[in-house]
């Protein structure tokens, strides 16, 4: 049998590693400001870049796709190339897709920065970076598989079963939610609209959490656990089952974040129900890596790469049980709009992503470097003090969801609100906030010290580059009689893809597929109008100061809600929102409803100082939309692309849109001046304050949350 000699490509796992660190330090930074802009509102600064709600998805999007996607590369590119006894296919593509991947890293957080957002979660990024993201995405694809397909071992291991799964179905769930007409350069609308957006965005939303945050890494676990313990992986049938559920159940589970919402219920129905199911898969891996330490326990004591598997391992587990439990809708009635589900999300990201990168992190340094890790001391410094970060981090925040919750649906013996001013929940829940951003001080901290604790790992060791290896090529396939079907899907690639595909594609075709062609699903509303030109300029205002970090737009059927924002929410209320605007987190209260509520110069005293018209708000202050002049010149273009998606605006009505914008500036212009406000009716504060105004009019509700303030 003939023995080829070639080599691995070190540079480019060098290279996501690096990267690994620096855009993990900067997305942690960023959520810490975020973190403590809600306990001093002051740190927003005023100005318009420095605000809680373009600072909070500039941090989403560094830790998930700087961080974590450059963790997931450095890793998929050192262990794909040693589980396919190959060097990468391309070294071109391999440079290619890292600084694809990095200038789209610096144009996200630039871009966020100065405003330019979809306004959908997790998903921001507007149009031409979404097809930036396709290409390097593309480019990744064809670098792995072809890797996989010149590959010099006959049967694909596991973890590269999940690298497969992770390929095909972050395209699809990246192409299909990031489908939006375009009004400029910088500027769309998703095509889809109210209860059908908010569908596909969070079967986008859960399943980025399952296919970009958890199947890589689970790949990343299969491999570099068993490589640090020495040991091999516990069951490779439970690997199968893991693998198969794991994928199938994952894409059924996003309406679960829609729960008690304008969705159809029967769809909210099926989220709960594969959410259940979840637990099955999601616990059998984590026991399948876990028990892989069996007998290796004197080994974890004195290793802190296995400490930081095993912690890692388990809050997985913990995010993974919790995650069904919170879709249960007696428990979501109470976790849903708190910082409940903050502290969930969190323990899944500093604990099975965080801890698994730096586990990754401090194995392979020493691999690349051909030496030994500088300090163990150090790094089981950064293991206790990283650990200490999550609990610090995690438990206030549950303590702050429910309180939240109780605070919010309390009543008095007299049938009242207990706390009818929202600020009274905010107020009480400021100590969780500074406890939580102390946790994220400590987290932070320990990241820092395994940088220096890598930088000097490299210095004291010679970086190979390119890695010595041999194999004997991949001699033709000769059968033997039975072999079990698995077996015969390992050594097919393109077969292993193509089932990937079919089964993710199930859950959400049978989930959307009705929503979007039943017309039952979403009834209309004879009263629902357009935005008027005015209203809609506001509203992308709105979007672009990323209010929906903080407020949310769903009254849900609770008797506490009711009473307190009016009417509870219907789906035909928003058949005209490109895209939805339900939210997922109240800092703030919700604002359905708040059209009518106050009069316009209550509005922009509010916008100008928060606190002068709602003492204790920790809201960030907008002195400079009373300043910065609306452009009008995008009416025309957004009218038009409104049109495109359905909303009927009469024919030529584009032209002629501005006219009606003007008209209503200076009706708002007039009502300020009758309050004593003077200012001028091409700024953005009119256009915003227009917008406000208009939020759940469309439909006669009685508002009670008036008559108590006055009780």
């Amino acid at each position: 049998m003939e023995i080829e000699k070639f080599y691995y490509d070190n540079r480019i796992v060098k290279q996501f590693a690096n990267a690994t660190i620096f855009w993990g330090i900067v997305g942690m930074t960023a959520g810490l400001y975020a973190a403590l802009q809600l306990v001093f509102p002051q740190l927003n600064l005023g100005i318009e870049y420095s605000t809680f709600g373009r600072v909070r998805p500039v941090h989403t999007n560094a830790v998930i796709f700087a961080f974590v996607g450059n963790g997931i590369f450095m890793g998929v590119y050192y262990s794909l190339q040693r589980l396919c006894k190959a060097r990468m296919f391309s070294d071109t593509l391999s440079k290619l897709h890292f600084w694809g991947w990095q200038l789209i890293i610096v144009a996200a957080a630039a871009s966020l920065l100065l405003g330019y957002t979809t306004g959908k979660e997790y998903a921001e990024l507007e149009w031409p970076i979404d097809i930036a993201i396709t290409l390097v995405w593309v480019v990744f694809g064809i670098n792995m598989f072809g890797t996989i397909i010149k590959r010099r071992e006959r049967h694909i291991y596991v973890a590269i079963w999940f690298y497969i799964a992770t390929l095909v179905t972050i395209a699809v769930l990246h192409i299909v939610n990031s489908l939006e007409i375009p009004v400029s350069a910088m500027k769309s609308y998703s095509i889809y609209a109210g209860v059908q957006d908010a569908l596909v965005q969070w079967w986008y939303g859960h399943n980025a959490v399952a296919f970009f945050l958890t199947t890589p890494y689970l790949g990343l676990m299969y491999y570099f656990l068993p490589k640090a313990a020495n040991r091999p992986v516990y069951s490779y049938k439970l690997s199968i089952v893991h693998f198969w559920a794991l994928i199938f159940l994952y894409i059924w589970a996003g309406p679960h974040h829609l729960l008690y919402t304008a969705l159809p219920d029967w769809a909210q129905s099926l989220g709960t129900v594969f959410s259940i199911m979840l637990i099955a898969p999601s616990w059998g891996g984590m026991l399948n890596g876990l028990l892989t330490l069996r007998g290796a326990w004197d080994k974890v004591r004195e290793e802190p790469v296995l400490k930081f598997f095993v912690v890692a391992l388990t809050a997985y587990g913990m995010a993974t049980f919790e995650g069904p439990m919170l879709s249960l809708k007696n428990i979501n009635a109470i976790s849903h709009f708190t910082d409940w589900t903050v502290a969930h999300v969190h323990v899944g990201a500093l604990g099975w992503n965080g801890f698994l990168t730096f586990a990754v992190l401090y194995w392979l340094f020493p691999k690349m470097f051909k030496t030994e890790l500088y300090s163990k001391k150090l790094a089981n410094w950064h293991f206790w003090i990283g650990t200490l970060g999550i609990i610090f981090y995690a438990v206030p925040l549950y303590f702050a969801g429910f309180t939240q919750s109780l605070m919010w649906k309390e009543f008095t013996e007299e049938g009242v609100l207990k706390y009818p001013n929202f600020l009274e929940t905010v107020q009480q829940i400021l100590p969780m906030y500074a406890m939580r951003a102390l946790g994220g001080v400590l987290y932070l901290s320990g990241v820092i010290m395994m940088t220096y604790n890598l930088i000097k790992t490299a210095k004291t060791g010679s970086f190979v580059a390119n890695e010595a290896a041999e194999a004997a090529a991949l001699p033709k396939f000769e059968s033997h009689g039975y072999e079990h079907w698995h077996r015969v899907l390992e050594r097919k690639p393109t077969l292993m893809l193509v089932g990937s595909l079919i089964v993710i594609l199930i859950g959400g075709l049978i989930e959307m597929i009705p929503t979007f062609l039943v017309k039952s699903n979403i009834p209309t509303i004879a009263s629902v109008k357009p935005y008027t030109p005015l209203e809609l300029q506001g509203r992308d205002i709105y979007l672009r100061e990323g209010c929906y970090n903080c407020h949310s737009q769903m009254i849900r059927p609770f008797r506490d809600e009711t009473v307190r924002y009016g009417e509870y929410s219907k789906a035909g209320e928003f058949v005209y929102d490109h895209p939805f605007q339900w939210g997922s987190k109240r800092t703030g209260p919700d604002l359905h409803r708040i059209g009518g509520k106050y009069p316009d110069s209550w509005h922009y005293n509010h916008m100008f100082d928060p606190s002068s018209m709602s003492p204790g708000s920790i809201m960030p202050a907008y002195p400079f939309l009373l300043d910065k002049q609306l452009d009008i010149s995008s009416t025309s273009a957004k009218i038009k692309a409104m049109q495109t998606l359905g909303v009927p605006y009469p024919n030529g009505y584009d032209q002629i849109a501005n006219n009606d914008l003007k008209k209503q500036a200076h009706e708002i212009v007039e009502r300020l001046k009758k309050d004593g406000i003077e200012t001028k009716s091409d700024r953005e504060i009119v256009a915003l304050i227009a917008y406000l105004q208009r939020m759940g009019t469309d439909i006669k509700a009685q508002n009670k949350t008036a008559e108590i303030t006055k009780k």
